[in-house]
Order: structure tokens, then C-alpha cells, then sequence
């Protein structure tokens, strides 16, 4: 990690002592047009050093790399909001088919919404996966927050436009050797699975809630017909929900001091606004207008740039 910034120094030093040559030769009659060519071309060239090695000299995410947990959950609006938590779960599933990502849906809490004129919809009251993808969690991290949705909801009568919101949290997938969790500190319990509107989708107990007793945080699993495949599931989210909550105090902590514009992981800060009647999506921490067809189609690409971009410029800042 510390040769390029090693020899991003040593470049940089480099062309500081041939602008000083360079600007030296100014004053003979014979070489002025050429030191003048060389010292107009490190004078531009040196601003573009400096800056890739106060980059180089950020350190990297310790959790990049790795797989994550993506979890959403309907917030304010109801059945609206229920729809839109699919919507958002639709978005992202076409992200990462279009990067070539692995998703593993883990839980969900599915309804059936009906509509006006007997039109009716799937939406998730919460709905959990695993995604996994070398950049997946470098790619997808700023997205935890308040998502928020205007538009007209699929039981509106009146035409009306009304605001939903759903949660989205992003979290690293946590390694056995970070959280260990030891068999006395949990509580397994098995129950029938069951489907939308209370149906058994199975006749063994094979769903699995675990709960962490000195934390009181739970977790449940139901997708697998195998009570172990849940369990295996369960435990999996149990360790990365603590390992986030670790990381959202390491956090608090370091933003007590200064205030960081991208990352925070704040699940209450509102990060971005869907409006459909106007076919926008807003991203209120870059303060820019995306196209929402492209948006919900999936195609994030110009919004993670940004974000990323505007996360290294602000931790340059802090350097």
C-alpha cells in the first residue's frame, strides 16, 4: 500500500526540481522558448500530481471487498410503501445483473396490494438478501438511508399524489473471526413458514428466529425448505447486523469530530427522492437531478460515480 504513494512523492519532488531548472533557463536568450514550453507543462502537470497523491495517501475502506447484506424495509405510506420497497428491490436487481452479481434472497415479508379497478400489485414489507461481487459493497454502500417516493399510489382514486418512504440499510458481510457469537448468548427458535396472507408454504417447522440475548436484535429466516439452510441464513445476518452496529458507533464516534457529506450510513437521513410525475430522481447529498427511467431501470452507474467522487474529495479534505 505504501509504494504508490512512495513513488507518487518521489514523481512529484522530480517535477518540482525540473520546473525549478526549467524556470532558471528563462534567462538565457538560447534556451527561453524551450524552458518556457517545459515550465507551461509542469505547472500544469504538478496540480494533477499533487492531487493523485493526496488520493493515494487515503486510506481504503477496510470492508471493501467484501459481500454485503441489503436489506429494505416499507417505512411511512403504508401499502404504498410496501410497493415501493419491490420497486427499490427491482432496481437494485437489475444493478447488479448489469455488474454481473450474485443476489441470495434470505427473508421476506411479501403482501399483495390492491389497486383501482382491479389492478393489484406484490410489494415487501421487508425483504432481505445477500449480494455477492468483488465491488459490491465499494459500488453500493452509500445507498443506506431514507429513499422516498411522489407519485400517484396504485389505490388512489382521486389521482393524487402522495409521499412514501422505505429504508434501505447496506451492510458488510461480517467474518466468523469478527463477531463471534457464543451459543449461551442466543435463543433458536423453530415455527412453520408461511406465505402472503398466512398460507403454510410448508408442513415442517423449518423457519428459524434467532435472537441475540445480550442485545435483544432477532432474525428470522423462512426462505429455505431446510430448517438448517435458514439457521445457516439467520446466524449469517445476526453476525453482519452486530458488525454494522460496532461500525455505526466506530462511526458516531469519528463523526463527532467533523461531519463526512457521503457514507454516514444514517438509516434516518433522507438520501433520495423518486418523483414521477416530474420523471426525476433527486440525490439530496449531491444536490442533482437523475433520470428516473434510467434510475429504476437500474442503471446507478452516474450516481455511485458521483458519490465516490464526492466521498474522496471530502476525505482529502480531513487528510
Amino acid at each position: 500500500r505504501l509504494v504508490p504513494i512512495v513513488e507518487g512523492w518521489q514523481e512529484l519532488e522530480n517535477a518540482r526540481e525540473e520546473l525549478a531548472d526549467a524556470r532558471e533557463m528563462l534567462s538565457d536568450p538560447e534556451m527561453k522558448e524551450m524552458a518556457k514550453v517545459e515550465v507551461d507543462e509542469l505547472e500544469q502537470k504538478i496540480p494533477v500530481l499533487e492531487k493523485a497523491l493526496r488520493l493515494s495517501m487515503v486510506p481504503p475502506d477496510p470492508f471493501e471487498g467484501r459481500d454485503i447484506i441489503l436489506e429494505i424495509r416499507a417505512g411511512t405510506g403504508g401499502d404504498e410503501a410496501a410497493l415501493f420497497a419491490a420497486d427499490l428491490f427491482r432496481m437494485y436487481h437489475r444493478y447488479c445483473d448489469q455488474n454481473r452479481f450474485k443476489i441470495d434472497v434470505m427473508d421476506r415479508s411479501e403482501i399483495t396490494v390492491g389497486g383501482a379497478g382491479g389492478r393489484s400489485a406484490s410489494g415487501f414489507k421487508e425483504i432481505i438478501c445477500q449480494i455477492s461481487g468483488g465491488d459490491a459493497y465499494k459500488l453500493l454502500r452509500h445507498e443506506s438511508g431514507v429513499h422516498r417516493v411522489q407519485r400517484v399510489p396504485l389505490t388512489e382514486t382521486q389521482g393524487r399524489v402522495h409521499t412514501s418512504a422505505a429504508t434501505v440499510a447496506i451492510m458488510p458481510v461480517a467474518e466468523a473471526v469478527e463477531v463471534n457469537i457464543a451459543d449461551k448468548d442466543i435463543r433458536v427458535d423453530v415455527f412453520r413458514a408461511s406465505g402472503p396472507g398466512g398460507q403454510s408454504v410448508n408442513t415442517t417447522d423449518s423457519a428459524v428466529r434467532i435472537t441475540h440475548i445480550p442485545t435483544g436484535v432477532d432474525v428470522q429466516c423462512q426462505d429455505e425448505k431446510s430448517q438448517h439452510k435458514n439457521k445457516a441464513k439467520a446466524l449469517r445476518i445476526l453476525q453482519t447486523r452486530l458488525l454494522d452496529a460496532e461500525r455505526q458507533r466506530l462511526h458516531a464516534e469519528r463523526a463527532a469530530s467533523r461531519k463526512s457529506q457521503v457514507g454516514t450510513g444514517d438509516r434516518s437521513a433522507r438520501i433520495r427522492t423518486y418523483n414521477y410525475p416530474q420523471n426525476r430522481v433527486t440525490d439530496h447529498r449531491l444536490g442533482e437531478n437523475f433520470s428516473l427511467e434510467n434510475v429504476v431501470a437500474g442503471k446507478l452507474g452516474p450516481i455511485m460515480e458521483a458519490l465516490a467522487a464526492l466521498e474522496r474529495e471530502e476525505r482529502i479534505r480531513n487528510l
